[in-house]
């Protein structure tokens, strides 16, 4: 795994619910995989949308387009 200076507060606020995540508070590490995957990390969303592990582009846009 790699190590993070900010792990322990990336720890602390990493929204992130699935419980097999090997990026947990690796924000870097994270960001590079969903995008790599056309999608955003679990962050990027409200906490009800973020279980729902649809980290598209087109769900981050009717989400927030539907809060704003």
């Amino acid at each position: 795994m790699a190590q993070c200076p900010n792990s322990k507060k990336n720890s602390s606020r990493c929204t992130c619910s699935y419980d097999g995540c090997s990026n947990h508070a690796l924000c870097c590490e994270c960001i590079h995989k969903h995008l790599a995957a056309r999608q955003l990390p679990g962050c990027c969303f409200p906490p009800d949308v973020e279980k729902t592990y649809d980290r598209s582009f087109r769900k981050f846009i009717e989400v927030w387009s539907e809060r704003l």
